[in-house]
């Protein structure tokens, strides 16, 4: 690292340790980092609130503006979010709000929970902002950035954004969120990095399922007890995966990466007509992240049964956790779950759902203005291509309002580090962190 860049480092860092964890039971928060965290960017960023006006939205939530040369026309949005996940701290290899810089050169990673997640997303955004505000930098539209608090859990301060602005008019010409990154190798026989932009989302339901009986004690089980029949439903939903198939976000991405990819890829991804059947058959054993790519995915995740070992369950119940790809719903998500399932005795309830976002366009002057920051900022040979966004994200409440919504992180990560996302030792190499902030640079100064 330069000398110019260890303040830019040193603030990051500091916010990193701020602990801003939101929970779903927000009762359970502690809500005086959140409180700090504000303070701090206020303090750490004197010429961007100078400049930009500030509105904290739904007690935490921060919605700024810039106004710009050309009015309230088609504006940027920038989004991120500033809480973070829980953590365990004996499963760190490093404290998880210490954020320590581990290793030298380009290996050099501040390791701490939001390091990817999102805080190094919403400090690029500032940092890009300061310097553009100290270089004299006046934006020909109006650039808004946009950070919730809860995205991590129920999203209410994204909302209460899109309402303000809705209620005020506005309509985005462009927005972006965090999303995809530059990756390499996730495409096979691709062999450049790609940038992989999020077009649209998945969407996300819970189902809850439930099985009762009477009970009892364990010494004298029943022929079909409620953890028995709740174990069949969830192997059920286990050996009939929801079927395969190439969404069109996804036929776009290969079509796009098609010319940077050898003999017989080039053929098979630029022939999707003729082969894309076969490869979405194909790409689910190649991983978890293909497997999403072509596929709605379902998986039980919270388990509970009987208060005691020696104890029959009188009710037993599993949450199911379904990520339905783009033109999948949630009703047609239930009805399948039910038809797998086959057990009238069980209890099937969807507790909440949302269909996948609408998708945004690949093509046009907003997508050209994305991948022409990921050139200049991030690197030429980067092949910026359309993806759907495995995840879910506060930009899906910004589709009400604005067409072209994208989720893009621009940091080049490898597959360890995407794997720290909401696990243990999460980081982000410094080098990485820096290049970011050239992308923010660089979509502001084209807006």
């Amino acid at each position: 690292m330069t000398p110019t860049n260890e303040p830019a480092i040193a603030r990051f860092r500091e916010l990193l340790q701020i602990p801003t964890v939101s929970r779903t039971d927000e009762s359970e928060i502690q809500w005086q980092p959140f409180d700090d965290f504000l303070a701090a960017l206020v303090r750490l960023y004197p010429r961007a609130h100078e400049t930009l006006s500030r509105e904290v939205v739904d007690g935490h939530s921060l919605l700024y503006r810039w106004p710009g040369a050309r009015g309230g026309e088609d504006p940027l949005v920038l989004m991120a979010h500033l809480d973070v996940v829980p953590v365990v701290d004996e499963e760190w290899e490093h404290p998880p709000f210490a954020a320590e810089i581990v290793g030298t050169g380009p290996d050099a990673a501040i390791h701490a929970r939001g390091a990817i997640d999102d805080k190094g997303s919403l400090v690029a955004i500032l940092e890009a902002v300061e310097q553009l505000v100290a270089d004299g930098f006046a934006p020909e539209r109006d650039v808004y950035l946009s950070f919730g608090h809860n995205e991590e859990t129920a999203g209410g301060g994204a909302r209460a954004i899109v309402a303000l602005l809705r209620e005020r008019g506005v309509r985005p010409g462009l927005v972006l969120d965090e999303g995809g990154a530059v990756v390499d190798g996730a495409v096979p026989g691709v062999s450049v990095p790609m940038a992989m932009v999020g077009v649209a989302e998945r969407g996300v339901m819970t189902v809850h399922l439930t099985a009762r009986d009477t009970g009892g004690h364990a010494s004298t089980p029943p022929a079909m007890p409620a953890t028995a029949r709740l174990a069949r439903a969830i192997d059920r939903l286990h050996r009939h995966p929801f079927p395969t198939r190439i969404a069109p976000p996804v036929r776009a991405m290969f079509a796009t990466v098609a010319p940077h990819t050898p003999q017989p890829f080039r053929w098979i991804f630029g022939h999707l007509a003729v082969t894309g059947p076969l490869l979405a058959a194909v790409l689910p054993r190649l991983g978890a992240e293909t497997n999403a790519m072509v596929r709605t995915t379902a998986v039980a995740t919270e388990l509970s049964g009987a208060p005691g070992e020696n104890v029959l369950a009188t009710t037993a119940r599993a949450s199911v956790n379904i990520r339905l790809l783009t033109g999948d719903t949630v009703a047609g998500a239930a009805e399948r779950v039910r038809r797998v399932i086959a057990d009238p005795e069980l209890e099937i309830e969807v507790r909440h759902g949302s269909d996948p976002s609408p998708v945004s366009p690949w093509r046009g002057e907003p997508w050209r203005r994305i991948a022409g920051a990921v050139r200049d900022a991030l690197g030429e040979e980067i092949v910026t291509t359309p993806y759907i966004q495995l995840g879910a994200s506060d930009s899906r409440w910004f589709t009400v309002i604005a067409e072209n919504v994208y989720r893009f992180t621009p940091f080049h990560l490898t597959r360890a580090e995407r794997d720290g996302l909401h696990s243990h030792d999460e980081r982000i190499r410094v080098d990485v962190w820096l290049r970011g902030i050239g992308f923010y640079r660089a979509l502001i100064a084209a807006s």
